[in-house]
């Protein structure tokens, strides 16, 4: 069982049926548009130079790095013109300074003999006049973005001493006609590839800690099923098809377990089931309804929504089972509760005078705030770092995604060419 928003569901024992036999709309395409807005209190303003031969080449690096880094609200990006410089130039500082930089990045992009790409790259420190350091990538066409990605982690850790996520993976799902599509996608949505197509609903996508496997939940059944799906190899495993729902997968951090919420018992129940099948061990025995789970950082507790107090809120019980205390006071409705990978922060869909907006808490003191405008929010998932929060929402009547800094002060909107998106969830980094 999964608790959902009013404004899609009428009630619990409906959530899973009814809100994915809403038609989406046309299914998201590879090409992403992305409109960062808001501004951030002290963001470095950096310049990105296009990069020598990047015309040559089918994806402009420069432009890919320059989004990345202002979507994670850390930067502002300045004006490079057409500077005509690459890794191997030493720029002048003084001109960077007057446009109002702090630093540069330089870069070319050169066909090899071999048909793949040689991505090189230079970060400048335009105050000092330093050389951050570089790398060079030979890529195939299919990398290039992925390039892209990796030259903004370089520039994001080295000018803000925290690990950039841009070169992971977010999953979501889409709806065609009498068609559900699960994808995995670059973290800007770009670069999108069909995971799993099927003409019954797929929902929840969860990540495997080591970004290997998605759980999900398919309807091919007729029914709530919980499957496992091989990202590499296409490959998947029925993990639990019980009497009743089968929903609401969550990984615990060492990817041994499964978290589900099954019904086989009557109502719906937390349930432990090993990551490749067996038999299931509840986790609490409970009168109520209990659902969405999502283990901490440490795997030493489970947060789940639970209608034990009258209505929807998240609790925390250890990850063994037992007893659970309260998380949520604020508000008479919160559900889709997340853990942020630092364990820090909690996100949360909370209802608030009749709309649902994506709230935070910080763990630690207890308070939560609004971090969103909009009035329909869902699913929220941090970035590995923890710095962002990937969200679907509604926009002029359609379903997008967003990703929002912590603070709320910058987003940005992952807009398909064609239809709606929802059901997103943020892959861990690579290993």
């Amino acid at each position: 069982m999964i608790f959902r928003p009013l404004h899609r569901l009428p009630d619990a024992l409906a959530a899973i049926l009814l809100g994915f036999l809403l038609t989406l709309g046309g299914a998201a395409q590879a090409q992403f548009r992305v409109d960062v807005s808001g501004i951030g209190l002290n963001q470095l303003p950096i310049a990105v130079s296009p990069f020598r031969g990047e015309d040559s080449a089918p994806q402009k690096i420069a432009a890919i790095v320059q989004a990345d880094l202002e979507r994670s609200g850390q930067f502002r990006p300045v004006d490079s013109g057409q500077a005509g410089l690459d890794e191997l130039s030493r720029p002048d500082a003084t001109v960077w300074r007057q446009k109002g930089a702090d630093s540069l990045v330089l870069g070319s992009v050169t066909r090899l003999v071999d048909g793949r790409y040689d991505v090189r790259f230079r970060l400048w420190d335009v105050v000092r006049s330093q050389d951050l350091g570089g790398q060079s990538y030979a890529v195939t066409t299919a990398d290039l973005r992925l390039a892209g990605h990796r030259i903004a982690d370089f520039v994001y850790e080295k000018l803000t001493g925290d690990k950039g996520a841009f070169s992971t993976r977010i999953a979501y799902v889409t709806k065609q006609p009498q068609r559900y599509q699960l994808w995995v996608a670059d973290s800007d949505g770009e670069n999108a590839q069909s995971a799993l197509s099927s003409p019954e609903p797929i929902i929840s996508p969860a990540w495997s800690p080591n970004g290997s496997q998605l759980a999900y939940v398919s309807f091919e059944s007729r029914k709530p099923v919980v499957y496992t799906h091989d990202v590499g190899s296409g490959k998947r495993r029925l993990i639990a098809n019980f009497r009743g729902s089968n929903s609401a997968p969550a990984w615990s951090p060492d990817g041994n377990t499964l978290a589900v919420t099954l019904s086989r018992s009557g109502g719906s129940q937390l349930y432990a089931i090993a990551a490749g099948g067996g038999e299931p061990r509840r986790l609490a025995e409970s009168t109520s309804i209990d659902t969405e789970p999502a283990f901490s950082a440490d795997g030493k507790f489970i947060y789940f929504v639970s209608d034990r107090g009258g209505g929807p809120q998240i609790y925390r019980m250890p990850a063994s089972g037992g007893s659970a205390e309260r998380v949520t006071f604020t508000g008479g409705y919160n559900i889709s509760p997340a853990v942020s990978p630092d364990g820090r922060w909690l996100a949360y869909i909370s209802r608030v005078s009749g709309v649902f907006k994506l709230h935070v808490m910080d763990l630690a003191a207890g308070t939560a705030s609004a971090i969103t405008e909009t009035t329909a929010d869902e699913s929220p998932s941090f970035a590995p770092n923890s710095r962002l929060i990937v969200y679907a929402t509604q926009q002029q009547g359609r379903e997008v995604l967003m990703t929002s800094t912590l603070d709320g002060k910058i987003k940005a909107r992952l807009t398909g060419q064609s239809g709606n998106i929802r059901e997103p969830d943020w892959g861990p980094f690579q290993k």
